[in-house]
């Protein structure tokens, strides 16, 4: 079994069975925020673990399964490779949130419905794996069990000059029933075959990417039990150790003599867990969750999410303007009828995917490429990194390209 915790998204438009196939895959309902339930579609960044394993007696992909005994012979099978996978919306109004996660991840399942086929957020998913520069992609072609041989070969062939010319053209495309639980076997022998962890470095100075943060006290806990604040996301390099001293950034906002400041967090590891397994130090890969010494008021409610998490003196610089080069697609994907790109115009708002942080930018400068926004909030990247850029079409953010900072 590889060592390193491979990071899978799943992408796609809204309905088309992303969560429903993580619970057939990994036993877990991603989809735990209280709306969430209440509305049927994921809003919030989802996690969940499962290992997949290999039966020595079992034929084909038969043999690939996510228990460790075979039931058809009850053996115990071999431990083959560990998947983290994030579920993100595929809702237009949340492809902010989805755009969050692409930065922490080593491939994805794009899901395709049967039924419906190709719609204006599956467009605007791929296009944001392509800026994330995911090549490792899986088509699952979801929902087979409601469409009949004759609509099924029809979806294929869409979805096959849908991918044409992009960065899954060569993708393979994976029919199943995730409700159904029908050619799972399949899609995990194909995950074995081209999922694998990407290069990370566990030696550079550690960065975590903050997507969620969490006050897991329960109302009415003793003072003298109440734990710290908890965050969760992907280290995307070096190694976090138990009671180390962090600094988590940009920080907290204060407003001092009418000037607004923001104090970058100093505290210390508390506990450090991979899925539901408490370790004591963390590198790269895996969906991962830190207990920091904190108040617990500070992360509740994904308050913290957009952070990065860093070692004192170590930690990347943060941005209250940022100077960006960028790279306008040609034509605005994700609405019913595309339209063409237009030039960015001064003063314009934009919407700035940085690592797992989301803010607005006005734009107070454009020579050519290169553009200055103040943001509304400050981040903290690295120089050189990609982000994403969206702006406001039809009342909605629409992912318009990418930028490199300068």
């Amino acid at each position: 079994m590889s060592e390193q915790i491979v990071n899978i998204m799943t992408a796609g438009h809204v309905d088309h069975g992303k969560t429903t196939l993580l619970k057939a895959l990994t036993g877990k309902w991603t989809d735990e925020h209280s709306e969430e339930m209440k509305r049927g579609i994921t809003i919030r960044l989802g996690y969940a673990n499962c290992t997949i394993y290999k039966c020595q007696k079992c034929k084909g992909s038969k043999a690939y399964q996510t228990t460790k005994k075979c039931l058809a012979h009850m053996t115990s099978n071999e431990k083959i490779q560990e998947f983290s996978f994030i579920d993100v919306p595929g809702h237009e109004t949340l492809m902010a949130t989805m755009l969050s996660a692409t930065p922490i991840v080593d491939g994805a399942l794009l899901l395709i419905a049967a039924n419906e086929g190709i719609q204006p957020q599956t467009k605007e998913h791929l296009t944001a794996l392509e800026i994330a520069g995911i090549k490792n992609i899986i088509i699952v072609q979801n929902k087979i069990d409601l469409v009949d041989d004759k609509q099924a070969l029809k979806n294929y062939e869409e979805i096959k000059d849908f991918v044409k010319g992009t960065i899954a053209e060569n993708a393979p495309i994976i029919p199943l029933s995730a409700q159904q639980f029908v050619n799972i076997d399949v899609l995990l022998e194909k995950m074995i075959k081209l999922f694998k962890p990407l290069p990370k470095n566990d030696k550079a100075d550690p960065l975590m990417l903050v997507a969620r943060s969490f006050d897991i006290n329960k109302p009415g806990t003793n003072v003298s039990e109440i734990k710290g604040g908890v965050i969760g996301g992907s280290v995307k390099q070096g190694t976090f150790k138990l009671g180390e001293e962090v600094v988590l950034l940009p920080g907290i906002k204060k407003t001092i003599n009418n000037v607004v400041q923001w104090t970058p967090i100093k505290t210390r590891i508390n506990s450090l867990y991979i899925g539901n397994k408490s370790v004591k130090k963390l590198g790269p890969g895996g969906s991962t969750s830190i207990g920091l010494n904190i108040d617990p008021y500070l992360s509740k409610a994904d308050s913290l999410a957009g952070s990065v998490l860093a070692l004192p003196g170590k930690e990347p610089p943060i941005f209250k303007e940022l100077h960006l080069e960028i790279h306008l697609m040609e034509r605005i994907v994700g609405t019913s009828k595309e339209v063409n790109i237009e030039p960015l115009r001064m003063n314009e708002p934009l919407v700035i995917n940085a690592w797992s942080a989301k803010t607005v930018g006005i734009i107070t400068s454009i020579k050519g490429k290169n553009v200055t926004l103040k943001l509304k909030l400050p981040v903290c990247i690295n120089k050189n990194e990609k982000v994403a850029v969206s702006r406001l079409f039809d009342n909605r953010w629409r992912l318009i390209g990418w930028a490199i900072v300068k």
